[in-house]
């Protein structure tokens, strides 16, 4: 199976078709395509709006989740809406897919950091709470893997839960980026053999976790940076 994957596409109000062409390009190359996050600049409906219109263009099934600029304007659940009802099957909650025998879990992740380096639950109150939200991310993957009875099963996240595909980035950024809570999850399942994020534009493309599951940094400046398409394109 062929997926298409790519991320932080920001679409704002005043664009016009802005990917239309990419998402029927996407449609040829791909069984699937995958958007990791970051797909408006402000969480608006009009924003959502003007990207649904051009996933008319998609012809093959459109599974995503969202980021944290999804969320800029509170109402996350609109922009689902909106993309439900374009026909993509977005995952924030917990919920997994089954397509064609591959398998699809996801949701937004979270910052935190990495390994020693990871923010724990101590002290104030609004670190409690800041790393509680965090963790009930972490669970919302473990949830929709666990759902899972395929024997390959693909990861979709916006925050990154591997520092390889952050190089590049400042290190003080390091930990607003993404947390290895995420890794831990991903290798836990043995049939999960890929995973697909975005948020980090000037990371790099490709990492690994522990367990050496291939991570994939699909955010659109690092895919716009390298030779070829537009998007990542890869065999599951």
């Amino acid at each position: 199976m062929r997926i298409a994957a790519i991320g932080d596409l920001h679409v704002n109000e005043s664009m016009t078709q802005p990917y239309r062409a990419l998402f029927s390009d996407m449609s040829e190359a791909a069984d699937f395509i995958l958007l990791c996050g970051d797909l408006t600049n402000y969480g608006k409906s009009s924003e959502a709006e003007v990207l649904a219109s051009d996933l008319a263009a998609a012809t093959v099934p459109v599974i995503a989740v969202l980021g944290n600029h999804d969320h800029e304007s509170g109402r996350p659940d609109v922009v689902k809406d909106i993309l439900t009802q374009a026909r993509v099957r977005v995952l924030d909650g917990g919920e997994a897919v089954e397509l064609e025998g591959v398998g699809f879990a996801g949701c937004m992740g979270a910052m935190g950091g990495f390994g020693r380096g990871m923010l724990s639950a101590f002290g104030e109150v609004t670190v409690k709470t800041f790393v509680q939200a965090c963790l009930e991310e972490t669970m919302k993957l473990e949830t929709g893997l666990r759902m899972l009875r395929t024997d390959r099963a693909v990861v979709l996240l916006h925050y990154a839960p591997i520092t390889e595909t952050l190089e590049g980035e400042p290190l003080e950024i390091f930990p607003f980026l993404g947390n290895s809570r995420l890794a831990e999850t991903i290798d836990r399942f043995d049939n999960v053999k890929a995973a697909f994020h975005g948020h980090a534009h000037r990371g790099v493309h490709r990492g690994s976790t522990p367990r050496g599951v291939p991570v994939y940094n699909v955010a659109r400046p690092v895919l716009a940076a390298m030779d070829g398409p537009a998007f990542a394109l890869m065999e599951i």
